[in-house]
């Protein structure tokens, strides 16, 4: 007998491709998701589209009733608002607060709680799970972090069975809206990246990553986390190359100092101040990640949960081709 399972911001990159896995393990799937309206991608698929609102508690109640697993996926991504408090960090730890809650209510049996590497953190050394990010000052790391806190506080306060999982830079397929991550990818293959930012990402094939999701359900044990990641993160030179191997021909733009980048990160963030349009640069990203690797160790995934992401470049090689096959659809 398959399990009723609800996953949370469905209709996003992750979400999506966890639906996806988990109606392909024969599971009984609510796809939970803000903009019902927005379902094209899931017309196909064997599962039924609900409302949740990670800030609306009767949504949530209702969209929990009879669920045995709850993967709480939805969150807010990005990393520029023009009040970043109120537009990334509150939604964030709030959702996870107003969730925990209707969950716990439901007496849901298995929550799969997806944190971020953000939580984590970065230093160029291999960083494991009993690493806590304590020292950014970026408000989509500090929503992670504070977010992840608080719903270990709550699963330990409602006596929840829970992981949670932290994947690092997802690529990969099914898309529904490009996140900052695939953007960054796309700006790439449209050779529209004017400098190199000298910033390394642990890509990761988001596909792999809604693999370790389900599997934390029954290899997983409750009150651990697992890194969802590769060892190793990728410089500039690097995704150039698995973009060029997929035919795409591009010339790598000039590498500028860190002052440099970091006074265009500071015009970027007045002027979306200006516009309201979101700066694609700003400071916070420069100080996290200008000559910084992110390096994690994945022994722990790799052991318990039988993870085993594809390398990062064949995830890269991938996404490329996979937004190739994007545009010609559009």
């Amino acid at each position: 007998m398959s399990n009723v399972c609800l996953v949370t911001g469905a209709n996003g990159h992750l979400g999506g491709n966890v639906v996806r896995a988990l109606i392909a393990q024969g599971e009984t799937v609510r796809a939970g998701m803000r903009d019902i309206q927005n379902v094209d991608n899931f017309f196909h698929l064997n599962c039924q589209v609900v409302y949740t609102e990670m800030q609306d508690i009767d949504a949530m109640r209702k969209a929990l009733e009879g669920v045995d697993i709850l993967y709480h996926v939805a969150a807010v991504f990005k990393h520029w608002a023009k009040d970043p408090i109120t537009e990334i960090v509150q939604p964030n730890v709030k959702g996870t607060e107003i969730v925990l809650k209707a969950a716990a209510e439901a007496n849901v049996k298995k929550v799969v709680y997806v944190s971020s590497v953000a939580a984590v953190g970065h230093d160029g050394n291999y960083l494991d799970e009993n690493s806590w990010n304590t020292l950014s000052n970026n408000a989509y790391y500090n929503s992670k972090i504070k977010s992840e806190q608080k719903a270990w506080e709550l699963a330990k306060k409602y006596n929840i069975w829970m992981v949670s999982v932290l994947p690092s830079a997802m690529i990969g397929p099914h898309a529904n809206r490009l996140t900052d991550t695939m953007q960054f990818i796309e700006t790439i293959r449209t050779n529209k990246l004017l400098i190199d930012p000298h910033f390394f990402f642990n890509f990761v094939d988001v596909r792999d990553v809604a693999k370790g999701v389900v599997a934390a359900t029954t290899k997983g044990s409750s009150g651990s986390r697992y890194i969802l990641a590769n060892n190793n993160a990728s410089s500039l030179t690097e995704i150039y190359n698995a973009a060029q191997s997929t035919g795409i021909n591009l010339k790598a733009p000039a590498r500028l100092p860190k002052w440099v980048i970091y006074f265009i990160a500071l015009c970027a963030e007045l002027a979306a101040k200006v516009t309201g349009k979101p700066a694609e640069l700003i400071r916070s990203q420069v100080a996290l990640f200008y000559g910084i690797r992110q390096e994690y160790e994945i022994t722990k995934a790799r052991n318990e949960l039988g993870y085993e992401p594809r390398s990062p470049s064949e995830a890269l090689r991938d996404v490329f081709e996979y937004l190739n096959g994007r545009e010609s659809k559009l």
